[in-house]
């Protein structure tokens, strides 16, 4: 078997020609990748749903816009939390992924992590790939592979990330934060 290399608390930032739904100028956060597969969570889905309709007792952890993400088409009735956490060391119920970023035990009490909180999200569902699937997939060209910052996971803007990751590389990838929405009105 061929070594994987971990692309874990890397960005996965969807092509434009990702025919995908799911992955429409998605920006995933991997948070394990590995020779069995990988798994992460879109950044950029916000739901009208509310965090304190689903895990009242996060919600006042949770910051703008306070609402749960579509992780993924993995799961959906299934919640993940993700948070920044500065600092060497994180608190009980907290397992650092990559850097600063970890997950959260959504079953421990909130108050565990409360003060050591940098930033929160929740995720219902997660996007997951099976050994080789994701390597294929990259290989097509459906994804741009970049370096995540802590502050993707909060950004107050969503709906803005796919522009913002890319323009921020520095090399032809920023180019293609301007590609339109649709090109055939070109």
């Amino acid at each position: 078997m061929t070594e994987v290399s971990s692309l874990t608390g890397r960005l996965l930032v969807a092509a434009p020609a990702l025919a995908d739904p799911n992955f429409d100028r998605a920006v995933v956060l991997l948070l394990d990748h590995d020779e069995e597969g990988s798994l992460g969570v879109v950044l950029n889905r916000p739901t009208p749903v509310g965090v304190g309709d689903i895990l009242a007792s996060w919600a006042g952890l949770t910051g703008e816009p306070g609402v749960v993400f579509q992780g993924g088409p993995v799961s959906l009735d299934s919640a993940l939390g993700v948070a920044v956490i500065p600092g060497d060391e994180g608190p009980l119920g907290w397992r650092r992924v990559h850097g600063a970023i970890g997950l959260v035990d959504l079953e421990a009490p909130p108050e565990l992590l409360a003060a050591a909180l940098g930033s929160l999200r929740i995720f219902a569902g997660y996007a997951g790939w099976g050994p080789g699937q994701l390597e294929a997939e990259l290989t097509d060209g459906a994804w741009y592979v970049v370096e995540s910052e802590p502050g993707d996971v909060s950004s107050p803007r969503p709906e803005h990330l796919w522009r913002a990751v890319l323009r921020r590389q520095r090399s032809e990838l920023a180019m293609i934060a301007t590609y339109p929405d649709d090109p055939s009105l070109n």
